[in-house]
């Protein structure tokens, strides 16, 4: 941040939440920069129309995130992180935007590193003041990123077991309780007491009952399971808007 502001930069968080969940993450966090609340995605639709960075979003939230009146509750969906980078006159220094995957857990893994976005910002800062007009930075397809996603089974399997098996439930930002470091703990630590009372039903009851009633359980799991996945980008990497005039 020194050296940005040394610089004449800045930086800004946008987020998909309102501005009152905004400026407690701001606060819990001790960020040294403004968050600013979009939930009607009225800047990220600015960047959109001006050919500067399209986001992902994910529209379908009501399954995970409680419903209409929940306090995470998006009236446009919320979109996925991104990075962008511009100089004064609104060239493009930089720019990144996640894609959910099943690889990356829905895109809450695989960011760009601070060093790696300020390296790149830095080279095409050089490179304008040396060369005069620069063109715009590409879309960063393969920066370096700050961790790892789990597999599939294991981030669904965290999920279901956050909701206390009953359905999938994310670990969102909150004020006051555990973090989300220590509530995926928790869910981790539920899961193998979890296939145990299975595999005592088995034992102390009918096969065919316990067998049945998984089918069930299963079926009342699926519909969960597939409204996540339907908000994965799992296809290709789609080529960036070229930037409008």
């Amino acid at each position: 941040m020194d050296k940005i502001r040394e610089a004449g930069g800045e930086i800004y968080a946008i987020t998909s939440e309102p501005q009152r969940l905004a400026t407690m993450a701001t606060e819990a966090w001790e960020l040294s920069f403004e968050s600013v609340g979009d939930p009607h995605h009225e800047i990220s639709a600015s960047c959109r129309q001006r050919g500067w960075l399209e986001l992902f979003v994910n529209d379908k939230t009501s399954n995970l995130l409680g419903g209409e009146d929940s306090i995470y509750s998006h009236p446009k969906g919320y979109f996925q992180p991104g990075v962008l980078a511009l100089d004064p006159s609104s060239r493009i220094l930089y720019r990144w935007r996640g894609r959910p995957t099943r690889k990356n857990m829905g895109g809450a893994t695989e960011r760009p590193t601070a060093a790696h976005v300020f390296e790149n910002v830095s080279r095409a800062l050089s490179s304008s003041s040396s060369t005069g007009e620069a063109a715009d930075a590409a879309l960063d397809t393969k920066p370096k990123l700050d961790s790892r996603g789990l597999p599939w089974p294991i981030f669904m399997s965290l999920l279901i077991a956050n909701g206390w098996f009953i359905k999938p439930k994310p670990f969102p930002f909150i004020q006051h309780g555990p973090t989300v470091t220590q509530r995926a703990r928790n869910a981790m630590t539920r899961i193998p007491f979890f296939i145990a009372l299975w595999v005592m039903a088995f034992v102390m009851f009918p096969a065919l009952g316990v067998a049945t009633a998984m089918l069930v359980y299963g079926a009342w799991l699926t519909p969960f399971i597939g409204n996540i996945n339907s908000q994965f980008q799992n296809e290709p990497e789609a080529t960036i808007v070229a930037r409008a005039p």
